[in-house]
């Protein structure tokens, strides 16, 4: 009887476990698609056409040492991916996006252009964290000095670009160098785009859903 008992349990854990993970797998779908889409693709094709090219150009001692240099790069480069991405993440997790709203809006002068650059260089990620914000502060009425200036200032001053990007293949000098002359353009295009004598339009959900 005991091992009766013991067998369905672990029949019940043993389904438990894959209905888990048949509802994990298209979330892992997504995933996979978002990082393994067209342009890595693309990329992977261009990488082994310039690999073929430097081995029959350079010869293989050439091309040989490329790809270690290549592989070293990679796994200087893959920790700090890791770290910029949680360190940008968690600092986006506990900004006051709600309250920021408040900020944003002409009658704040350019105190808003200032916050609204503050969270656009805090920002995570790629365009598809970037867009929808932009998307969210137009419609709580961000003027368009505040969504030039957010767009902007990601762009330039995102600290995970920095943090991916700028130090590991350029260094600690020049990023710097780069971020302070950078970090007076967000205001200067917020403050342009507020003399632009030009309606603001922006695209409702449902006409971005028409026109795809």
């Amino acid at each position: 009887m005991v091992i009766r008992t013991s067998t369905m349990q672990a029949i019940n854990i043993s389904i438990t476990m894959a209905k888990r993970s048949a509802e994990s797998l298209p979330a892992l779908r997504v995933l996979l698609a978002a990082g393994f889409g067209r342009s890595f693709w693309l990329f992977f094709l261009f990488a082994v056409v310039s690999g073929l090219v430097c081995y029959f150009l350079k010869g293989r001692a050439a091309f040989e040492f490329a790809l270690l240099r290549d592989l070293n790069l990679l796994v200087s480069t893959i920790p700090r991916i890791i770290a910029a991405v949680s360190i940008a993440g968690l600092i986006w997790a506990i900004l006051p996006t709600e309250k920021l709203t408040q900020y944003i809006g002409r009658d704040h002068g350019i105190k808003s252009l200032m916050v609204t650059m503050v969270v656009s260089i805090l920002t995570p990620g790629g365009p598809s964290a970037a867009y929808p914000l932009l998307a969210v502060l137009g419609a709580a009425g961000a003027d368009r000095g505040v969504l030039v200036t957010y767009i902007t200032g990601w762009s330039l001053l995102g600290v995970q670009r920095i943090l991916v990007w700028d130090i590991p293949f350029m260094g600690t000098e020049f990023s710097i160098t780069r971020f302070l002359v950078c970090l007076p353009l967000p205001i200067i295009a917020g403050l342009i785009a507020r003399k632009v004598p030009i309606r603001l339009s922006i695209n409702e959900p449902a006409n971005r859903e028409a026109g795809n």
